[in-house]
């Protein structure tokens, strides 16, 4: 047994709030209390760790990551720049070091922040002709490519649009070199498939950054590969982050034909919800509306499964055990997505099946009158609070006054509905010190759009922020019986922070850091010195 005293420890445990000492065995927390208590519990073990009284919390989760991506991003040309010349530059910086025909990769644009919005393919072919060129946007729906790429994709005039994708065209029909959702795809699969044993060393290193973030878990929804990496990591034991492995849709025959089940697997590896889209994005305008953008008179994004599809594929999944987890951005989209709970819910109460925890990922933008649909249904708002500061000035512009009801997080808290706060990485940071920042303050942390913020009567407290990156996640997970608090019984994950954010003016809450991340009773990062 090992015991850790003189700290201030918040435990998110309301029979006891506050503790300076824990005792910890075989990876979980045996007592709490006070040093006296926790000590003489532990007295056949010498000594004891001295906090230095310094603050603890339950180490926290992020409820919504692409694992795989967020690796493979951190050798990505950064392109969230404020300019697109200077993503050209950097990509010319890049071209210069690499080999003719290898693949230039980069991530972040946003051709909203650009006065001349979208770039061209013939603005990478400048700098970059003899490489093929695939840059994703923020949102991660659409991306930016050079001719080099278009060829080998053999995409030209005459290539179709694919389903649920659009490929952009100049006014003579020519590919521009920008494609939207679906289309990505046609250049994806051009990319050489990286190896489970290299996905699994990319993930090792964003494993260790998120750590340091005081991450102790995440909620991934990457594809196969990423499960095969994170499957050779654990069976070294090599995986020391807790992990909900969400199922692609394209996977859900696979998981039933192999009997896999939400809530299968170990204390580090689960499998979590099928995972589908249901619109795009706000920032390519492919989020799905009830009525157009702002400045459209027709265009109102679009819609990527009917409420009959979503119906179809959730009775296959809950009669097979497995949640959902839908992707819903737009207004429309939700309200289609909450359409088909809604009858899924009745076929698991006809089917006589238990009620399976499913989400709504993101839920950026509710018609007023769907706000309290989610906690009416019992369904999880799995939602990003950086998000709401993010794209506060892209919502104004395309959805106008339809932002009263974008990233309404204390409409949904009073509602009673069960959140989850992640990051989306790598759309935004994985640091989660800049989400409750933006859940509590509706602010940049460069003070945009001001003292109040934005719609600041959605803003949340502190406290209750804490909470959806703790007890929220571990809820989502059917893991509330083991984690997200600090109390007997529970995984010892805690982390140590450099300050108590509790006793910080609000606008300072996005610098606080994390000095230590304990995961199962081990310190798996620790820089306390």
């Amino acid at each position: 047994m090992r015991f850790l005293f003189n700290g201030r420890i918040r435990t998110l445990n309301s029979n006891t709030p506050f503790a300076s000492a824990v005792a910890i065995q075989d990876g979980k927390i045996v007592a709490v209390g006070n040093d006296v208590e926790i000590q003489s519990i532990a007295k056949s073990t010498s000594g004891g760790e001295n906090l230095d009284g310094r603050t603890v919390w339950p180490g926290l989760a992020d409820a919504h990551i692409h694992l795989q991506y967020f690796a493979e991003s951190l050798d990505f040309i950064n392109c969230e720049t404020p300019s697109l010349h200077e993503t050209i530059r950097r990509v010319a910086d890049r071209a210069s070091v690499t080999p003719a025909g290898k693949w230039i990769r980069g991530h972040g644009w946003n051709q909203n922040l650009w006065p001349g919005g979208f770039g061209h393919a013939f603005d990478l072919d400048v700098v970059a002709a003899d490489q093929p060129v695939y840059l994703t946007a923020k949102s991660w729906h659409a991306a930016w490519v050079n001719s080099y790429a278009l060829k080998m994709a053999g995409i030209n005039s005459e290539t179709p649009d694919p389903h649920g994708g659009i490929i952009q065209r100049d006014a003579a029909g020519q590919p521009t070199g920008i494609l939207l959702e679906s289309a990505m795809a046609l250049v994806e699969r051009c990319i050489p498939a990286a190896t489970a044993e290299e996905i699994g060393q990319k993930i090792l290193k964003a494993q260790s950054i998120l750590w340091q973030y005081g991450l102790i878990g995440v909620h991934d929804f990457d594809g196969a590969p990423c499960f095969d990496a994170l499957q050779l990591l654990q069976g070294r034991e090599l995986l020391k982050l807790r992990v909900l492995k969400g199922i692609p849709l394209a996977e859900l025959q696979n998981a039933i034909g192999l009997g896999l089940r939400s809530g299968f697997g170990n204390d580090f590896l689960r499998i979590g919800s099928v995972k589908c889209f249901s619109d795009g994005a706000l920032g390519p305008r492919t989020a799905a509306m009830l009525d157009p953008y702002e400045g459209e008179s027709a265009y109102a994004g679009e819609l990527l499964m009917t409420e009959d599809e979503i119906v179809e594929v959730g009775r296959q999944a809950v009669e097979h055990g497995l949640s959902l987890a839908i992707h819903a951005i737009g207004d429309r989209a939700n309200r289609t997505v909450l359409n088909a709970y809604t009858r899924i819910r009745a076929h698991e109460k006809q089917a006589g099946l238990a009620p399976l925890r499913h989400r709504i990922e993101h839920v950026q933008v509710l018609h007023l009158q769907d706000l309290n649909r989610l906690a009416a249904l019992g369904i999880i708002a799995s939602v990003q609070p950086i998000h709401a500061t993010s794209d506060m000035k892209m919502a104004d512009r395309h959805w106008g006054k339809r932002s009263a009801g974008a990233y309404a997080f204390r409409t949904l808290a009073t509602n009673g509905t069960a959140m989850a706060f992640g990051s989306d990485a790598p759309v935004e940071s994985p640091n989660p010190f800049l989400g409750l920042y933006a859940a509590v303050t509706r602010r940049r942390t460069d003070g945009e759009p001001g003292l109040n913020g934005w719609y600041p009567d959605q803003r949340l407290t502190l406290a209750e922020a804490v909470s959806r990156f703790t007890t929220g996640p571990a809820f989502a997970a059917c893991q509330e019986k083991h984690l997200g608090r600090i109390s007997p019984g529970y995984f010892a994950d805690l982390i140590v922070l450099d300050r108590d954010p509790f006793l910080l003016p609000l606008e300072e809450i996005h610098t606080v850091k994390p000095l230590a991340t304990m995961i199962g009773g081990e310190w798996v990062w620790d820089k306390r010195g």
